[in-house]
């Protein structure tokens, strides 16, 4: 039988779909507008997939990026990739664009079987279940923690505070009613690094993420056939960072629970206490202070206020020692020299300088600092 041009292109097309896959047939958009309307089967056995891609914030860029350039190189991994993201200017939004790829907002109306795979990282939005059956192969979930540990929205934040010495990122399949409870494709350990901060390990771990992503995907169907279900001992729950967790509690903190603190929130939320009644926020904390008191008979209580002049250093009493800050903010910035001049130095020359308020840090009420810092989350 004679055919022209046209008609034998859109039958080789349709003969390589049929090749690849013997599921049902499907639409899709084609990269040619004559071919728009072709079929093109719901799913392979394997790589490339056809990629939509739930993100928002700078840890999910890494992902992005990651699968991005491996589109670009050839496809062994992503044949497309498209992005739905949340609204306002957040990280993975601007990337995609920059990048040329196909944006949609939350939440998204996509076609049955227009994608292989779902991917989420870092999204914070709750998947309803007939989206995610939309996905023949489901959708994977990046997360920074050795799950079951730190499920939750702020696994970092919370690896940090509570002084884990290894930590992780794990690749599950996204179940639908819960977060992070799905079975586990693949894991790898982290150590934490000492004295790193939230910002710190997060970077690290997105670069980790990402890589992990791709090992996945590249075996995605072996990876699906031994996946293997979270056991629920020892399951944590990592909440929210909020405001809350930044007040101090002189009396019941340890320098080493205030350093941990600082490193987790420090860099988005600075820490707090109360002082003459008003609210006063500590910054630039330079850690544990060996402090020698005139007065070694009378020992101050938490809370405490004291200035070193050779390191310009305003060091508060905590419940095993001293911990120090360089800079404080009360109506404005001013450096712990500042402060000392222009707020305590009278109070701090008098003999006993701890009985007056003005010389003392007061914790405000309630303690949730100190009450995350005892308990670990247990669900």
């Amino acid at each position: 039988m004679w055919t022209n041009s046209k008609t034998a292109g859109a039958t080789l097309t349709i003969l390589n779909c049929l090749q690849r896959s013997c599921q049902p047939t499907v639409l899709r958009r084609g990269t040619d507008g004559r071919q728009r309307r072709l079929c093109r089967l719901v799913s392979s056995s394997g790589p490339p997939w056809r990629l939509l891609f739930f993100g928002s914030d700078q840890f999910a860029v890494d992902s992005l990026k990651l699968l991005a350039s491996s589109r670009s190189s050839g496809g062994e991994i992503v044949e497309s990739l498209e992005v739905v993201t949340l609204s306002g200017h957040v990280p993975v939004k601007s990337f995609a664009q920059q990048n040329h790829l196909p944006v949609h907002s939350w939440p998204p109306d996509i076609v049955d079987g227009q994608f292989d795979v779902g991917v989420v990282v870092s999204f914070g939005c709750l998947l309803h279940e007939r989206l995610i059956k939309k996905f023949p192969y489901g959708i994977l979930n990046v997360h920074p923690s050795l799950l079951p540990r730190w499920r939750g929205p702020a696994p970092i934040f919370h690896t940090i505070l509570h002084g884990d010495t290894v930590t992780g990122v794990t690749i599950i399949q996204i179940r639908p009613h819960r977060f992070d409870v799905g079975p586990i494709l693949n894991q790898e350990l982290h150590q934490v690094p000492e004295n790193c901060t939230a910002d710190e390990l997060g970077a690290a771990l997105a670069t980790k993420g990402a890589h992990l992503l791709r090992d996945t995907l590249m075996t995605l169907s072996e990876r699906i056939a031994n996946k293997r279900e979270q056991r629920e001992t020892g399951a944590t729950f990592a909440p929210k960072i909020s405001t809350a967790l930044s007040w101090m509690v002189w009396e019941e903190q340890t320098c080493d629970q205030i350093d941990r603190l600082y490193r987790a929130i420090g860099s988005r939320i600075p820490l707090r206490t109360m002082w003459m009644g008003r609210t006063i926020k500590l910054l630039d904390f330079v850690g544990k202070c060996h402090i020698s008191l005139s007065d070694q008979k009378r020992k101050p209580v938490p809370g405490s206020l004291t200035y070193q002049k050779e390191s310009n250093t305003l060091a508060v009493c905590c419940k095993d020692g001293w911990v120090g800050f360089k800079a404080v903010l009360l109506k404005k910035k001013m450096t712990a020299a500042d402060f000392y001049n222009g707020y305590l130095h009278q109070t701090l020359q008098k003999n006993p300088p701890y009985q007056t308020a003005e010389g003392l840090f007061v914790s405000r009420k309630g303690g949730p600092a100190a009450q995350l810092m005892r308990e670990n989350s247990v669900l």
